[in-house]
């Protein structure tokens, strides 16, 4: 028997869809801030030269990169509300998963910017009588940030990709509608075929740019 694909009573839920696409732009654009800002402290920290700090950073990064995601969010919002005594709304414990995972990876391609420059950029800085602040800011920092452009906006892809995991916490993201549309109209073909359209209409773009960034770059 041919299935008969029909996405007429698709068309009708588009607000619930817009919706949770609006939730899944939402979440990657606040846990992507978020992680790259707890990214470039764990970055400092570890660079810092005290154990005090770098071996509690190098833990948190090395946790976060060699666990997955989906068991990282389920441990927030399960787990975590356990050892700290206190309950997390989904949304909270949805940023704070996306957003720690993604800083253990936004640290690592900090990492990996800073340490590119070459040691006698550093040098002759220093040599200047620059500040580490200033050497950062007006030497290291513009050198490094244009290598990282790149990696930067391919981690962002990731983490766009990972908000279809905030579903199991009961975020209503754009999978999450599609839950509920495909319960109402008994269209589940329909449903997730439409949902990886849209998926790819805002990937598609954010990988050529990256792509065209990191080709430049070797260029």
């Amino acid at each position: 028997m041919t299935y008969k694909w029909d996405f007429g009573p698709i068309l009708q839920y588009w607000s619930i869809f817009r919706i949770g696409l609006e939730y899944t732009l939402g979440f990657t654009v606040a846990s992507a801030v978020v992680g790259m800002a707890v990214g470039l402290l764990l970055t400092l920290a570890r660079r810092s030269g005290w154990k005090i700090l770098f071996i509690p950073a190098g833990a948190v990064v090395e946790i976060f990169r060699c666990t997955p995601a989906l068991v990282q969010l389920v441990w927030c919002y399960y787990a975590l509300p356990v050892v700290l005594g206190l309950s997390l709304a989904p949304a909270t414990a949805a940023l704070l998963a996306l957003s720690l995972y993604g800083a253990a990876f936004y640290s690592e391609i900090f990492r990996a910017g800073l340490d590119s420059i070459d040691r006698g950029q550093w040098d002759a800085a220093a040599a200047l009588g620059m500040t580490p602040v200033t050497m950062m800011r007006r030497v290291i920092a513009p050198q490094a940030l244009r290598r990282m452009t790149a990696p930067l906006v391919s981690q962002v892809v990731l983490q766009l990709k990972n908000t279809s995991l905030i579903s199991v916490v009961t975020v209503p993201d754009l999978v999450y509608q599609g839950q509920m549309v495909a319960s109402a109209t008994y269209k589940p073909l329909e449903v997730y075929t439409t949902i990886a359209v849209i998926y790819f209409l805002i990937l598609f773009p954010l990988t050529q740019g990256a792509r065209l960034l990191e080709r430049r770059r070797h260029g």
